[in-house]
């Protein structure tokens, strides 16, 4: 059995609600262990991160980086990164914003270093946005943003995701289960 650790930030529900479809997407995986954890419950549980096989990160996109609580979070980790701990468990990142661009991959990229610098080995999205009907606009359509990097989501007035990039996200998180099953570490 893996261990797949969910850690994000929300700040207003649209982030709990894209970690609540890759903890769905984990939970379509046999042989997969899901935990879900806000960084507030991330920082005063660090030592259990040791137990996981692989960490999703998530957190809105605020000023085209990450909030300032998954900042706080990345911040604390700095003996977790001294003592490489997290040295070759997988890793991957979702966000969203209310801009369709919202300066998004700015963020992914922000937790794909945080990433390396842990030593994490990073799982992007896989999933093709080119499809005959393809239409940025075409809510329903998995990987609508065209991010590689992680999955990313457009959320408006609304904490719901659209149908695609709820689809996304789950993907993303799926495909993360599917490769930490089968490393042996």
């Amino acid at each position: 059995m893996k261990k797949i650790a969910i850690i994000y930030h929300s700040g207003f529900g649209h982030t709990t609600t894209q970690a609540k479809h890759a903890l769905a997407g984990l939970n379509k995986v046999e042989d997969i262990e899901a935990k879900i954890f806000t960084t507030i419950e991330a920082i005063e549980n660090l030592a259990e991160f040791e137990k996981f096989n692989a960490i999703i990160f998530g957190c809105p996109t605020y000023m085209g980086s990450v909030s300032a609580p998954f900042k706080d979070f990345m911040d604390k980790t700095s003996t977790i990164w001294m003592e490489r701990k997290w040295h070759n468990k997988i890793a991957a990142a979702f966000t969203n914003s209310h801009s369709l661009s919202g300066d998004k991959l700015n963020t992914l990229i922000q937790l794909n270093i945080f990433a390396m610098q842990h030593g994490m080995i990073w799982v992007g999205q896989d999933e093709l946005n080119n499809s005959k009907d393809y239409d940025a606009g075409n809510k329903q359509a998995v990987n609508r943003i065209g991010s590689f990097l992680g999955a990313m989501a457009q959320t408006e007035n609304s904490v719901s995701l659209t149908e695609g990039d709820a689809l996304t996200t789950e993907k993303l998180a799926i495909r993360v289960a599917e490769i930490t099953k089968k490393l042996n570490f």
